[in-house]
Parts: C-alpha cells; sequence; structure tokens
C-alpha cells in the first residue's frame, strides 16, 4: 500500500500542520512515511502545500507527481493542484472557499470545512475538520493515533487546543457518513 498526498491551501490556513499531523500519526503505526513541505515566498495569503506519502515499503522520494488524495483548502489551491489527481483519485474540498463548478464531480468531496470550524468556535481548526474527514473516507490512518499525535504536541497547560481540535476532527469523520 502507498498513499500520495498533496495537502493545498493558503499560508496560515494549516496546511503544513495538517500533513505533519497525518505523517506522524503514520509513523505511530509503524508506516514508511515522508512529509515534504513546500514553503515558497507564501507565509500567510499565498498558496502553500506540502506533499505527505504513506507506505508499507520503502519510499524511493518524498516528490508526488501524480496523488491518490488531494485535500484542498482553497481556490487558487484548486486551480494549481487540480491536474495533479490521479484518475480516480480523491478529491478533498473545502467548499466554504472553492467550488467545482460544471466538471467531473466523480471522487470529488465537497464539504465547507471553514464554516464547520467558525462553527465550533475557531476558523484555525478547518485543517483538522479536512483531516477528519480524509482519516473516514480512506481509513489509512487510526483516528487514535491522530488523537495521539494532537497530545503530543498540543501546549502544556492548555486543553483548550486540544479539545477544540478533538472536536474538528470528529465533526469532519461526521461528514462521509451523512
Amino acid at each position: 500500500m502507498t498513499e500520495q498526498i498533496i495537502i493545498a491551501g493558503s499560508g496560515g490556513q494549516g496546511v503544513m500542520l495538517l500533513g505533519k499531523v497525518l505523517a506522524q500519526a503514520a509513523m505511530l503505526e509503524g508506516r514508511q512515511v515522508t512529509w515534504f513541505p513546500a514553503y515558497g515566498a507564501e507565509v500567510r495569503g499565498g498558496t502553500s502545500y506540502c506533499m505527505v506519502i504513506i507506505a508499507d515499503q520503502a519510499i524511493g522520494s518524498p516528490y508526488v507527481t501524480a496523488a491518490d488524495t488531494l485535500i484542498v483548502l482553497n481556490l487558487p489551491s484548486l486551480e494549481k493542484f487540480k491536474s495533479r489527481l490521479k484518475t480516480k483519485g480523491l478529491l478533498i474540498l473545502n467548499s466554504s472557499l472553492a467550488q467545482m463548478s460544471g466538471e467531473d464531480k466523480t471522487g470529488v468531496w465537497q464539504f465547507p470545512f471553514t464554516d464547520i470550524a467558525i462553527n465550533l468556535g475557531n476558523i484555525k481548526v478547518a485543517n483538522m475538520v479536512a483531516l477528519g474527514c480524509y482519516a473516514a473516507a480512506k481509513n489509512i490512518v487510526k483516528v487514535k493515533n491522530i488523537l495521539e499525535v494532537f497530545k503530543s504536541i498540543a501546549p502544556a497547560g492548555n486543553s483548550g487546543i486540544l479539545e477544540i481540535n478533538q472536536r474538528a476532527l470528529a465533526e469532519g469523520q461526521k461528514l462521509n457518513k451523512g
């Protein structure tokens, strides 16, 4: 099994964190993992992305030319990366900020991650809503391991951050069951 993922959005949307949490959770499961962040001139506002590969065998290169899954958090990232999705790949799209219209929507899951995060009380957890959606869709990484990573990276004494991320993850998981 090899799963190649491109995660893209605006700088400041937590793209790198989403990829890092996913990669660390896969490592907890004993998988081979690469996490390849792309920090361009963009910080906040411009397109940023990372590539994650999860495999049962050695990974030759961290670069993803054709993704099995594309997680997109905004419209500029959709335009930039949609051509890199494999045929029959899965596009998980933040419909709060980007929509597929008039195109083939086979393999496209559109959910309002940003709106859900706002309803949870913190716009910054839209990335974790997307991660919950991915976890439920692909069932490659166990949610209990994602929660373990949350616990390990949450600032000491700030249980609120851990709690909001857990809620965001749970909301994302529910999207696939609706």
